[in-house]
């Protein structure tokens, strides 16, 4: 998850882990070129990316849009994501879809 879960990050891991996932994050911060290769790594590792635009850089958001692109990762693009709307949306991931 990519951006604006600062203060809410331990209680998001916590929901993800509950559900059998791993959850790794990144602030979105694009202030240095480590902050830029830490997003590429994370990605690079990740199965899905979420990037949330409502607290998030423009750089960090093109930068996970071009790399999640060149690493064929599935990427949703957020607004916002509390731990509450994070759970219903893992459990419609966890859910049998009908043929």
């Amino acid at each position: 998850m990519i951006g604006g879960v600062d203060r809410s990050a331990g209680d998001l891991q916590e929901v993800a882990e509950a559900r059998g996932h791993r959850l790794e994050l990144h602030t979105g911060v694009m202030s240095s070129s480590a902050a830029a290769t830490s997003l590429r790594a994370l990605i690079a590792r990740s199965d899905l990316v979420l990037v949330l635009t409502d607290v998030n850089s423009h750089n960090a958001v093109r930068t996970a849009r071009r790399e999640a692109r060149v690493r064929k990762r599935p990427l949703k693009i957020l607004r916002r994501m509390g731990t509450s709307q994070f759970a219903a949306w893992l459990q419609g991931l966890e859910e049998p879809r009908a043929a």
